[in-house]
């Protein structure tokens, strides 16, 4: 049988010629290459020698191939002094749009710092607010990739009120859905207030800076002299201010642990975060643990030894690493469940609560209730850290925002003592009283008004001073009130601990409490909401 070549048919290689196209449709084309073009060449080189990415670069790189579409890529501004109307500025100096990330929506908006410095107008400000917008109707994640020189001086009280949109929508956002900033260049005066609205604020050494004013401003308003990196660089954020919750050491690295944090999060309030396939036995125990146990009680210890023997594969994502290091917070997974974790430090101020270290504690726990994350609480605290400075600085209003935090959160909550609890501290740290859920102590835990020696000094002060062997006779009334007041026993007795556990079987008996709680429901008074101590 003869057959006949189709007469269309590419012969040999295939011919990759672009369609034809109508007019209208190639406007479109260059409009479009004109939005994505930013700045130009010079300035996209300029981004490049300083160590950053393009905006658009910075999308692809965080977000799940192919997946970005982005929105208002051709709206530019109305302003028209100062020669703005005869000036192109492409997609308004800021990209924005939808996208997925591990596979799960976000949406999300990058600043251009090749146009106009990336500053805020009015258009600007409401293409981000739109996006903001679009994640609340959707309940998605908001992300902000900042890098802007500031509110745009030309378009006047515009600019600032296109900030003030934007912080509204933080707010009206804030628990509902997930928002996290990554500053990565300049962001001063009012723009730094978006990302402080935020959940989260990453930064990148060497290249972000957030202040509210100037190195110059504040030498000539106060005389002190300053450079960008130490008035407010990753590191003074990082470690002295608490403002920013996570440095990286590139791009590169922000982006990928952008991505880490979100997969301990849920969309929005009304779910429960993603669960993975467990990667851990949950009966395995630890001798680690047990070794903690059995320390002399003033030896300290590193708490994270704790954590990663709990957590499932060891792993454990910390938030503020570097700020309030005498309390530990951040995530684990527990049997594939996302978890968060507030933990005492003993080698840092013995694991005692200051004003940092409540003000750290009390916007994570806030967080973790917001989003239906589960609380672990691992004691060891010897009681609030005294002084001049601490008193003076509010450690009495600040210190119960801790408090306060702990009393209104509704997840599930489960305590273990690990050491000692003291005074108001045991009060705070999730205890029975403040409703902690499931409440363990390990055999080793003392629990008490404040420290057996402390104690034994105001009690027997008298019978000490007359006694002929002090010393002798203070180890023998120490061991008397450990034995009779600060006994993890004694708080069992009462039910003020549920269980005294051995310290090696804290991981399962962790991840069955927490599987008996999944269900938790809690009523609260109808009212419009408490007032926390600020």
């Amino acid at each position: 049988m003869n057959t006949v070549d189709n007469p269309n048919k590419d012969s040999g290689k295939e011919k990759k010629e672009r369609p034809l196209v109508s007019p209208k449709t190639q406007q479109l084309f260059d409009k479009r290459a004109r939005a994505e073009a930013g700045g130009g060449p010079e300035r996209h080189a300029a981004q490049k020698a300083q160590g950053k990415l393009g905006a658009r670069e910075r999308i692809e790189m965080l977000v799940d191939d192919d997946s970005f579409e982005e929105i208002d890529a051709l709206v530019e501004t109305r302003a028209t002094d100062f020669g703005l109307d005869k000036k192109y500025m492409a997609a308004d100096g800021v990209v924005t749009g939808f996208a997925r990330i591990n596979g799960r929506p976000v949406c999300l908006y990058s600043q251009d710092f090749t146009v106009v410095g990336g500053s805020l107008g009015l258009a600007h400000a409401m293409k981000i607010c739109k996006a903001m917008d679009m994640a609340i109707t959707a309940g998605v994640p908001v992300i902000g990739l900042c890098d802007s020189g500031g509110a745009r001086i030309q378009e006047g009280v515009e600019s600032l009120g296109g900030y003030a949109e934007i912080f509204y929508r933080n707010v009206d956002a804030s628990g509902y859905v997930p928002q996290i900033s990554a500053i990565l260049g300049p962001c001063a005066g009012g723009a730094v207030y978006s990302p402080a609205l935020t959940d989260f604020i990453f930064m990148v050494e060497g290249t972000s800076h957030m202040f509210i004013t100037g190195p110059d401003v504040v030498k000539a308003a106060t005389g002190e002299t300053c450079d960008f990196e130490t008035l407010g660089g990753a590191d003074t954020h990082a470690r002295l201010s608490g403002v920013c919750h996570f440095t990286a050491g590139s791009e590169h690295d922000c982006f990928r642990q952008i991505r880490e944090l979100l997969d301990f999060l849920p969309q929005n309030c009304r779910e429960k975060p993603k669960a993975v396939m467990p990667s851990d036995d949950p009966k395995r125990e630890s001798d680690i643990l047990e070794r903690v146990g059995e320390l002399e009680p003033k030896k300290a210890y590193k708490i994270h030894d704790v954590i990663w023997e709990i957590a499932d594969g060891h792993q454990f994502f910390e938030v503020q690493r570097g700020f309030a290091r005498n309390i530990v917070v951040g995530f684990i997974r527990l049997d594939g469940e996302s978890v968060g974790v507030v933990a005492n430090n003993p080698q840092v101020l013995s694991g005692a609560l200051d004003i940092d270290a409540s003000e750290k504690g009390a916007r994570f726990i806030n967080f973790c209730d917001s989003f239906n994350i589960p609380l672990l609480t691992l004691v060891d605290v010897p009681g609030y850290w005294p002084g001049l400075e601490q008193e003076h600085g509010g450690i009495i209003r600040r210190g119960a925002k801790l408090l306060y935090a702990y009393c209104r959160a509704s997840v599930p909550k489960v305590t273990v003592v690990l050491r000692k609890a003291y005074g108001g501290a045991y009060d705070v740290m999730s205890s029975k009283h403040i409703r902690g859920d499931v409440n363990y102590a390990w055999p080793c835990a003392e629990i008490a008004v404040m420290g057996p020696q402390g104690a034994v000094s105001i009690l027997y002060k008298a019978e000490l001073k007359a006694a002929k062997d002090p010393e002798k006779r203070r180890a023998e009334l120490v061991q008397e009130y450990v034995d009779k007041f600060a006994s993890p026993f004694q708080a069992a007795k009462r039910g003020y601990v549920d269980e005294v556990i051995e310290a090696r079987k804290t991981r399962p008996k962790v991840i069955r409490a927490l599987k008996f709680l999944k269900g938790k429901k809690v009523t609260r008074l109808p009212k419009k909401h408490g007032n926390i101590p600020l």
